[in-house]
C-alpha cells in the first residue's frame, strides 16, 4: 500500500479520504457478510439451524398464592 503524507493534505482532501475509506470499509464488510451467510446456509443442512436470540425478558417468578398467606393472617388474629 502506498504511503500517504497526511500532513500535506488539505482538510477537504482528508475529509474525502476518510469518506472514501469508510465507503470501502462498508463494501468489504458487506461482501464478507454475504460470504459468511452463504457458507452458513451450506452448513445448516448438516445440523440444527442456528438458534436465534430472543429479545424478550425472562418470565416473571411465580408469586405465592393468597391461600398460602391466609393461614398466617388467621393465626395472627387468633392470638
Amino acid at each position: 500500500m502506498a504511503k500517504i503524507d497526511l500532513d500535506s493534505l488539505s482538510i477537504e482532501e482528508l475529509a474525502g479520504l476518510r469518506e472514501h475509506a469508510t465507503d470501502k470499509l462498508f463494501e468489504k464488510v458487506a461482501a464478507r457478510r454475504a460470504e459468511l451467510e452463504a457458507e452458513l446456509e451450506k452448513l445448516v443442512q448438516y445440523g440444527k439451524p442456528p438458534m436465534k436470540k430472543t429479545e424478550s425478558a425472562p418470565a416473571p417468578k411465580a408469586k405465592k398464592s393468597e391461600e398460602a398467606k391466609e393461614p398466617k393472617e388467621s393465626v395472627a388474629k387468633a392470638a
